[in-house]
């Protein structure tokens, strides 16, 4: 897909609003969505979207231009992107990845313990003579798969759109052309899909935040002079389907995503968890004496119950509750990974059935 360098986000994005980067991203073809005002999550649903069940393509806000069920209503049309953010001028900026034809690894540096080796690059032994000493977090693990075929790191891929985010983890933007395979997300430490240890993909599926999006913890900021985002570099492509990225049947692009096969259990189960997550964010204002801990668990706790009953997958709560607790206490992460794995498992002992589950 050809993209005009005009519409790029440009070198000063930093210093341009919201409003302004949604427009230079619809202008080349990004169907965006608004994100909570000073958060990296989609804006809430309406009330009457909140209170009642219905398939995401089947929302009768869409036609009305509302923008509930996040990247469902990603949209490059200009009139709707006016009407968001002039009313809602500090609403953040999100890409829906898949219809934008978007792969953004997201490079994570959390204090973590490391797996063992068999555990850093999912498929790829990596042999005891191979020195792992200092090896801390995604950026040393992309970094060796890299080096392991011969490439260099996406994390210095200066050709191409990166972005560092507010924890000091890195986003490095690519893209697929029209008739290319589409990929989908994952999460670094899926025992099923996973590229790398502490490397995340965003793709079908998935949403990106912007560069120059402000959050409580800090701005998502560009590096460098790339603006664009550069084509998919084809051994990543090969290691994105060697890993089991690539959606096999995926339907053609739109402009505003219309999935075939939805799952609007998961937009229940999101908001049947969102007032525990409330709860968990609310720690932010304080760094000790709020319980964190407690209502973290309490959060996996009740995920692992959506996620026996068939409400989520395991790897979308734990995601979801991992980027919530970083957010929240980002120098607790190995703390908070264990707190979720935990509950998620005593959870899951329990599955939570919905009333009036479609």
């Amino acid at each position: 897909m050809a993209r005009n360098s005009e519409t790029s986000v440009p070198r000063t994005a930093g210093h341009a609003s919201p409003y302004d980067v949604a427009r230079w991203c619809a202008a080349n073809g990004w169907p965006v969505l608004p994100l909570a005002a000073g958060r990296k999550t989609p804006a809430g649903n309406c009330r009457t979207c909140r209170e009642t069940t219905h398939r995401p393509q089947d929302c009768p806000c869409h036609p009305a231009g509302k923008w509930c069920h996040g990247f469902y209503a990603a949209t490059t049309n200009p009139d709707l992107l006016h009407a968001w953010w002039r009313n809602n001028p500090t609403l953040g900026v999100g890409i829906s990845c898949g219809p934008a034809r978007l792969v953004v690894l997201d490079i994570d540096a959390h204090s973590a313990e490391v797996p063992a080796r068999n555990r850093l690059l999912p498929g790829i032994p990596i042999h005891e003579s191979v020195n792992l000493d200092g090896l801390a977090s995604g950026f040393d693990t992309i970094a060796l798969l890299a080096a392991l075929r011969g490439e260099k790191s996406p994390a210095d891929d200066d050709s191409t759109l990166r972005v560092r985010t507010p924890s000091g983890g890195l986003h490095v933007w690519y893209q697929i052309p029209d008739h290319g395979p589409q990929y989908k997300s994952s999460v670094g430490s899926s025992p099923k899909v996973a590229l790398a240890w502490q490397v995340d993909i965003r793709a079908t599926g998935g949403y990106i935040v912007t560069p120059a999006t402000q959050t409580a913890v800090g701005s998502y900021q560009a590096l460098g002079t790339a603006r664009l985002p550069a084509p998919l570099p084809s051994w990543l492509a090969n290691e994105l389907q060697r890993t089991g990225h690539t959606v096999n049947s995926a339907p053609a692009p739109q402009p505003v995503p219309r999935p075939s096969r939805t799952i609007p259990t998961a937009e229940r189960a999101y908001r049947f968890l969102a007032p525990l997550l409330t709860e968990v964010e609310a720690c932010a204002v304080s760094p000790e004496g709020t319980a964190f801990t407690e209502k973290l668990n309490r959060a996996a706790y009740t995920a692992g119950g959506l996620v026996a009953a068939g409400y989520l997958e395991r790897d979308q709560a734990h995601h979801l509750l991992i980027a919530v607790a970083d957010a929240v206490r980002p120098h607790r992460h190995r703390h908070s990974s264990g707190v979720i794995s935990s509950a998620l498992s005593a959870g899951a002992s329990r599955p939570l059935h919905l009333k009036g589950r479609p």
